[in-house]
């Protein structure tokens, strides 16, 4: 099965680059102008800020935001100690490198994956497999990390000082708020080497390389370049079967290469672009670019030249393979290359044997999730799993690749009984996964079913690169209901209408949203333009971003008192009692009276003894209840009678009037009434009697009192009744308020109308 490179380089807005087997896309890249890689690039930069508590600084380079330098990247050169220390510090870690290096040419027959043992949830050991890959730059950063205990004596702040200047590298890219993490231990890659200026390792080997002999035979290439001191080099895999003079090629373009780099760096100013890491063309050639592939075609004239000159640096004699595309049916189009391309813009990967997977990728992880769909061809479900989990391993170590999934990977394979089907559905992952130029962290399946991973980044992914987040939903993929979103507009209307701050609110939401709140809401809307004192607009708006609606507020010339109602007090309950307590004895009634919290009232009249008893209605503005008996009688015990003629024969004065329960009455109850304080006023002596004065200005003392007393509005009406005495034919009536109808004394009423009343 042929091979080929495909180069898409059309338009000048973006450049495509796919690998294929037949007709199956096993690697993929892509590039915009819109968004340049930075990773690679060398710039200068200016040291902004230091920070203790994190134990690193942030540098100016150039891009967007500043880029995050740990203190563990920081090369000894840019300490600022006495020399004697630095030297110091700088033998220890060349010892320190060296011990390093020998014993990865010990450990070199361990291969590809260096099982890592640790206890799983049951007690028992479990291995995570690191998959290494082509990444041979990534030894020197594990180098780096096995040194940082050589300067735990220092501290970030002790040594760099903020405005100093650094030739840093970036390593990661920006990536959403996150600014690109930077390194000032420098590498260049070339086709065959790794060079790093700044290394205290003189020279090693790639991991991938297990075979004895072949690492043997690369050492002493290694050995026979001419290497500067303070100077590093890793031969990488592409190397394997290469001619030292290819090998020593290479090594001195990347030498003439660093030269470039340290002239320009004398002569530019902080911060500023030293060295750009090569474009997409160069990049796939350098890295993707292999024996197998048979033949590269490019389309475009530029791209052509491009992958022609860099072929003939690299490789001369496999310059003849690079051809120049000139159908007229495009390049991806003629390979099919298009639609599997389509294809991974959609979370759902179809499985041959009709299962599926879907692919989440989140802030936190990436997950993948397999599912059997219509696989159904096996006898049990067993197998039906077994066979769908082993195509889903397949699958998922090159959908890694072409989407450059990245960071940690959580895989849900379906359950499966035996242990064994386990063990073949990991073996087949990392079988995949050998392939793979990044480095890769494997673990096992788990009693739940879950595989963990963890997959180095060396691109941004397709979806990052080609896509940007929705204007409407901000990348979240849903948005609020109609429903939802006119409750929250009347919710923030009602707010405003509370704090009082506004006197016009206008309101934009979109088109179905206003439809519903002015054809489903139309009477909140008036509610709160009466209680509010508001002019509410609602105004239709589709372009209003991630927002569910936009509100514009119109102040008041005067800001009004906020019209938040405090909690009705319980008092105002108690004037509804039920009239059960009307049918209760006079006893229990007069037991219960004190017990009542005071309300608004007008005391009547006070006499002395019973010489002069007014009945009096109760006033036009309390407002019977409807329902309510209005027949009911007022009556009142002999016993309580006899009391207050007993108080008034002891102290000699009137006993306080009493509150009374008072109903309307017919006017024959009032007759009754009139007549029963005309024979009470004879029986008292003359000398207790009350004047009108004396009256009226109790009267208004009362009402004075009453005036100062806690205002509540009563809840029933009734009309007035009035009823005057014979021999004090000229008095007022008085008032009477609630209370004296629920209170639970009363005169008691004549047998029938007395001569001299008057009605």
């Amino acid at each position: 099965m042929s091979t080929r490179m495909l180069i898409d380089a059309r338009h000048p807005e973006e450049t495509r680059v796919a690998v294929i087997r037949g007709n199956r896309v096993e690697e993929f890249d892509y590039e915009s102008v819109a968004k340049q890689q930075l990773k690679g690039n060398i710039y200068l930069a200016k040291v902004t800020r230091v920070e203790p508590s994190l134990q690193a600084c942030f540098v100016e380079y150039g891009g967007n935001r500043h880029g995050f330098l740990a203190f563990s990247e920081i090369h000894p050169d840019y300490y600022q100690i006495p020399v004697a220390d630095r030297e110091a510090l700088l033998a220890a870690e060349a010892e320190a490198a060296q011990a390093e290096a020998a014993e990865a040419d010990v450990d070199a027959h361990e291969g590809e994956t260096r099982p890592v043992k640790a206890a799983d949830e049951d007690g028992e050991e479990s291995e995570v497999e690191e998959v290494a890959g082509d990444e041979d730059t990534d030894e020197e950063a594990s180098e780096r990390r096995r040194l940082r205990s050589l300067r735990r004596r220092y501290k970030i702040q002790e040594v760099i000082k903020r405005r100093q200047i650094l030739l840093v590298q970036v390593v990661k890219e920006e990536r959403g708020s996150k600014g690109a993490a930077l390194t000032t231990y420098l590498s260049l890659a070339g086709r065959y080497c790794v060079l790093m200026p700044n290394s205290f390792n003189g020279g090693g080997i790639s991991r991938k390389i297990a075979n004895q002999a072949d690492r043997k035979k690369l050492k002493s290439v290694l050995s026979a370049l001419d290497i500067p001191e303070g100077m590093g080099c890793i031969i990488r895999t592409a190397g394997l079967n290469r001619t030292k003079a290819e090998i020593k090629r290479d090594f001195d373009y990347l030498l003439r290469l660093w030269d470039e780099i340290r002239d320009r760096t004398l002569h530019s100013i902080a911060p500023a672009l030293i060295h750009e890491e090569a474009n997409l063309i160069r990049r796939s050639i350098r890295d993707l670019y292999s024996r197998d592939i048979d033949e590269v075609l490019v389309e475009g004239e530029e791209g052509y030249r491009t992958a022609k000159e860099f072929m003939k640096l690299l490789t001369p004699s496999h310059a003849k393979r690079v051809k120049h595309y000139k159908d007229r049916i495009p390049l991806f189009f003629r390979y099919q290359v298009e639609s599997q391309l389509e294809a991974m813009y959609s979370p759902v990967v179809q499985l041959p044997s009709g299962g599926y997977l879907v692919i989440d990728p989140t802030e936190a992880l990436v997950s993948i999730d397999v599912n059997s769909g219509r696989s159904t061809k096996e006898h049990n479900i067993e197998e039906t799993a077994l066979k769908t989990n082993l195509e889903a391993a397949e699958e998922i170590a090159r959908q890694l690749r072409l989407r450059d999934l990245a960071g940690l990977i959580v895989i849900d394979f379906i359950d499966m009984e035996e242990r064994g089907n386990n063990r073949k559905v990991e073996k087949r992952l990392k079988e995949a996964l050998r392939h793979d130029r990044a480095r890769i962290q494997m673990g096992r399946i788990s009693t739940f079913g879950l595989l963990e991973m963890s997959r180095q980044r060396l691109r941004p992914n397709i979806l990052e690169a080609s896509m940007t987040p929705c204007p409407t939903c901000g990348g979240a993929g849903v948005v609020r209901s109609i429903e939802s979103a006119a409750l929250a507009v009347l919710r923030a209307l009602e707010e405003e209408g509370i704090q009082g701050r506004s006197e016009a609110l206008t309101v934009h939401a979109p088109g179905e949203v206003t439809s519903y709140i002015l054809n489903q809401k139309r009477g909140i809307l008036a509610d709160f333009e009466r209680q509010y004192d508001l002019r509410i607009a609602i105004l239709p708006e589709e372009d209003l971003g991630t927002e569910p609606f936009r509100l514009e507020r119109e102040a008041r010339s005067e800001p009004r008192k906020p019209t938040i109602e405090a909690p009705e007090p319980a008092a105002a309950v108690e004037e509804s009692e039920p009239a059960q307590a009307d049918a209760a004895p006079d006893g229990e009634a007069e037991e219960s009276a004190p017990r009542k919290r005071r309300r608004r009232r007008r005391r009547g009249r006070r006499g002395r003894g019973e010489d002069k008893v007014v009945a009096t209605a109760e006033s036009p503005d309390v407002a019977e209840a409807p329902g309510k008996d209005t027949s009911e009688e007022s009556t009142v015990t002999e016993a309580s009678a006899a009391t207050n003629a007993q108080q008034a024969d002891e102290t000699g004065e009137a006993p306080a009037c009493r509150p009374r329960r008072r109903r309307r009455k017919a006017a024959k109850e009032s007759g009754e009434a009139a007549a029963a304080a005309a024979d009470g006023a004879a029986a008292e002596p003359a000398e207790t009697a009350v004047t009108a004065d004396e009256a009226a200005a109790a009267t208004a003392e009362t009402a004075d009192e009453s005036a100062a007393a806690e205002e509540k509005p009563p809840r029933r009406r009734v009309r007035r009744k009035k009823s005057v005495a014979a021999d004090t034919g000229s008095e007022e009536p008085q008032a009477a308020t609630a209370d004296d109808a629920e209170s639970d004394s009363a005169t008691p009423a004549a047998a029938s109308p007395q001569p001299g009343t008057t009605k």
